[in-house]
């Protein structure tokens, strides 16, 4: 990946406020060229020491992905008041940008 893009995507993400969440898509179409998989790669690549919110970034089906930090990541976005419903999603007024 370009390190543009990566500068791109990093930039994006740092930027998603506590207590709300994005997509991998939304990240994709405000950058220059990244696709959602490019962001999700991106996110699992991250630097050791990075301070970036990883955690506020999720699927499109608003459910936090299967892998070996969704614990964390679910418990780090509840810590910010991020609420699910029955199925696991988080609800649509907490997505960003609006």
């Amino acid at each position: 990946m370009r390190a543009e893009i990566l500068e791109q995507i990093y930039t994006i993400v740092a930027s998603v406020p506590p207590g709300r969440v994005t997509t991998y898509g939304r990240i994709a179409r405000m950058t220059e060229g990244a696709s959602a998989r490019s962001v999700g790669t991106a996110m699992r690549t991250l630097p050791a020491g990075h301070q970036l919110p990883w955690h506020r970034v999720i699927g499109a089906s608003r459910r936090v992905a299967d892998h070996d930090g969704a614990r964390r990541q679910r418990e780090a976005l509840q810590a910010e008041g991020v609420l699910f419903d029955d199925a696991g999603r988080v609800p649509v007024s907490r997505l960003w940008p609006e």
